[in-house]
């Protein structure tokens, strides 16, 4: 991955409490496991924003390699990396997605 991708990703991450890498948007999205995490994200009735991968070939591949994770979608909360669909669906499953999205977003 080049600089000037790794250095776009971290802006990405930053630029949000909780920031979303998917394929497709919120509104439509381009995959079911994207299309769970935006539901779930919802559910929770955070802000989030996202980037559409598929829109950005660079992204697509620097993402995988800058979180070292080989899926999408990823989920970042306060800059950190939290993990995919699976990850994300397990964490909603045992309550604990809620109390890091509500930590990350209070006072936003």
């Amino acid at each position: 991955m080049s600089d000037e991708t790794q250095k776009r990703i971290q802006e990405l991450v930053e630029s949000s409490p909780v920031f979303l890498f998917m394929k497709g948007n919120p509104d439509f999205p381009q995959c079911g496991f994207s299309a769970q995490v935006t539901q779930v994200l919802r559910s929770y009735g955070v802000p989030f924003e996202s980037t559409d991968v598929l829109a950005d070939p660079a992204i697509r591949d620097g993402i995988k390699a800058f979180s070292n994770w080989p899926t999408i979608p990823q989920l970042y909360v306060k800059g950190e990396f939290i993990g995919g669909c699976d990850i994300a669906m397990e964490m909603h499953q045992n309550g604990e997605l809620g109390s890091v999205l509500e930590a990350a977003t209070e006072g936003s």
